[in-house]
């Protein structure tokens, strides 16, 4: 009977070292997604034999910093994470990556921080079959939902309690979507109006 001697972090799951040698091989910067049940964590990073090197980072709690009042790892949250990270890891020099998952599975809010990425302009082999549609990255399908809960105050208070405290409604889930997407954009940090972009859109 033959003994086969495995390293420890490959016997815990917690290190993939045939897709870790393919991005050493590589030389390619690589981006890595967590998503916990309530954030998510972006970083793009440069392999080397003596260990990684982040190049750029970003956390969920920044969208606060551009006025988003919605969920923290929603499919809409992602992609605006996506988008403001995308745009970090050009302003620090880096056009190119890959994604490293691990042994992550490929979810799809990881999908939709990836669609985030590529939109803002980082060069990141995918297939577009794979990102989600646009309904979904701006959120139309919870401000459906809350549509139809309506007719129910009482379930639609419970389950968007987080929201309204926010002071966002959930109907309102894809202009507000809209307008930190522009904000990220354009780097303006701050509170959103909605009244005064609602304005502004029906001037």
């Amino acid at each position: 009977m033959s003994y086969s001697a495995t390293l420890k972090r490959n016997r815990e799951g917690r290190t993939n070292y045939r897709k870790r040698a393919a991005i050493l091989i590589s030389k390619s910067p690589f981006v890595t997604i967590k998503i916990s049940s309530q954030n998510v964590m972006y970083q793009v990073l440069k392999p080397s034999l003596g260990g990684d090197f982040v190049i750029s980072s970003v956390h969920s709690r920044e969208l606060k910093n551009y006025g988003w009042k919605g969920s923290m790892n929603s499919i809409p949250a992602c992609y605006l994470i996506g988008l403001l990270a995308g745009k970090k890891t050009l302003a620090a020099g880096i056009k190119n990556a890959i994604l490293y998952t691990g042994n992550d599975h490929f979810t799809s809010r990881i999908a939709a921080c990836l669609k985030g990425i590529v939109a803002a302009g980082l060069d990141v082999p995918v297939s577009k079959d794979i990102l989600p549609e646009d309904t979904r990255i701006t959120g139309k399908h919870i401000s459906e939902y809350a549509g139809k809960l309506k007719a129910d105050p009482e379930k639609y208070e419970e389950r968007f309690s987080s929201l309204l405290k926010a002071g966002l409604k959930p109907e309102d889930y894809p202009f507000h979507c809209e307008v930190v997407r522009r904000k990220i954009l354009e780097g303006k940090k701050g509170e959103v109006n909605l009244r005064e972009h609602e304005n502004e859109e029906a001037g």
